[in-house]
């Protein structure tokens, strides 16, 4: 025979609220995680307009969220991009509206410059597909500028090196726009300075620098990222006012080397190439206005014989003049002929043109006259009279018409007869018969 035992009362927890146990979550992970530092590659970075930086660590396997506060991101001396490995150093915590966990970053730091330098690389390459390091772009630099801008801080010994240098070679009027060179709002600082400089009128109560300088001392990769920044590299290649690149030291190259008018290795170097030396200039000057002096002085030499030589010259020259001058006037004096002989002559010359004119014109006329005969006598013989004393006659009418043919003849026309000693009148009485040209008649018949 068995038993079948009666069930105990099983005692259940109290059930909990999603949030409690989603905030009890995030309470251990911020106890267990306060601090860590967390290696891995950026990716999805995205900065929200809240200023607010949001991004995710990954490696091989896995992935962490990560939040960069606006204040803590605008400290970091870089801007974090896809693809950098980085170190985040803050606390994991979680977010309990979407059951996520995170690690909430106080820093960031490049895992090593093999990062950054590839960020640099590629940002180079990205701004001179762009144009702004082409060398068509290089502004000359003044020779003495009346006026130099500086951009660089306040604090350190850069501003100092410059001014020195400055005074020592060739002192020049200086403005400093102090900003910082690192840091939170290092990038924007520098380039408001660059625009604000160009901005500057030309005669305004500030006067508007001929020549920049944009400085700064040595540093790490991370120390000098400001000037690799897009901002910066972009207000100095669009600036009117030629700009030298002084940043770091001279191992140290940033972005605005490439895209400024001029780079020097140092702040000291730049403030060199800005200014020539001011007593080698005067001691050009000195020895030039020497040259001059001299050049002059054998010019005054040279031009003193060269007057002499064509004075005596000058003076030869006359007497040989006035010479030709005199033997041309009594050549000519003896070639000159009395006004009587003139006339004479021209009359002799007168009365010869006169005679050959009268024979050319004697002659002229027999010609003529000659001419006329033997055309006159040749009309003659060509003339009807001869025809008609050869025993012919003239046949007209009333009217003076020729005939020629006696079909042309009426009867009863009255016709002029053209002999050789005179003209007859004639009737025509009848068509003429054989042998006969009038009919019977008192004048008898011709034919």
């Amino acid at each position: 025979m068995s038993f079948i035992p009666e069930p105990h009362e099983t005692l259940l927890p109290e059930p909990l609220s999603v949030s409690a146990v989603a905030y009890s979550i995030k309470n251990t992970l911020e106890q267990t995680f306060s601090f860590v530092r967390v290696r891995g590659e950026i990716s999805g970075a995205k900065l929200h307009t809240s200023g607010h930086f949001y991004f995710a660590l990954k490696d091989e396997q896995s992935v962490l969220d990560g939040v960069c506060w606006k204040g803590v991101y605008g400290r970091l001396s870089f801007k974090p991009v896809d693809g950098m490995e980085v170190i985040c150093t803050g606390r994991i915590t979680s977010y309990p509206a979407r059951s996520k966990y995170q690690i909430v970053v106080e820093a960031i730091e490049v895992a090593g410059e093999g990062a950054l330098l590839k960020v640099l690389e590629e940002r180079r390459r990205k701004l001179a597909a762009e144009g702004l390091f082409a060398e068509e772009r290089k502004k000359p630099l003044p020779l003495i500028p009346q006026v130099i801008g500086v951009v660089t801080s306040l604090t350190g010994a850069v501003i100092r090196d410059i001014l020195h240098r400055l005074q020592d070679r060739f002192p020049r009027h200086v403005i400093v726009w102090p900003v910082l060179v690192q840091g939170e709002g290092a990038a924007i600082q520098i380039a408001t300075a660059i625009e604000g400089f160009n901005r500057l009128p030309l005669e305004g109560e500030i006067p508007r620098p001929e020549l920049l300088i944009v400085a700064r001392g040595g540093g790490s990769l991370e120390d000098l990222w400001a000037f690799n920044e897009e901002i910066v590299v972009r207000a100095v290649a669009e600036s009117h006012i030629p700009i030298i690149s002084a940043v770091g030291h001279e191992t140290d190259t940033t972005l605005i080397d490439f895209a400024a008018d001029w780079r020097t290795p140092t702040p000291t170097a730049a403030a060199e190439r800005a200014v020539p030396v001011r007593r080698e200039l005067l001691d050009i000057i000195l020895k030039l206005s020497e040259r001059l002096n001299r050049s002059l002085l054998r010019y005054i030499e040279g031009s003193t014989q060269y007057f002499d030589d064509w004075s005596e010259r000058l003076s030869n020259t006359k007497t040989i003049f006035f010479t030709q001058i005199e033997q041309r006037l009594q050549t000519l004096v003896v070639q000159l002929k009395h006004p009587r002989m003139l006339l004479t002559q021209s009359e002799t010359n007168l009365n010869n043109l006169t005679n050959r004119l009268n024979l050319s014109a004697k002659q002229y006329i027999e010609q003529r006259l000659l001419s006329f005969q033997n055309m006159s006598q040749l009309l003659q013989s060509y003339s009807f009279h001869r025809t008609l004393e050869r025993g012919f006659c003239l046949v007209r009418s009333a009217k003076g018409e020729v005939f020629k043919k006696a079909a042309e003849l009426r009867p009863q026309q009255v016709v002029t007869l053209t002999f050789q000693d005179g003209d007859k009148i004639a009737k025509i009485q009848h068509e003429a018969e054989k042998g006969s040209i009038f009919g019977p008649d008192s004048q008898g018949s011709l034919f």
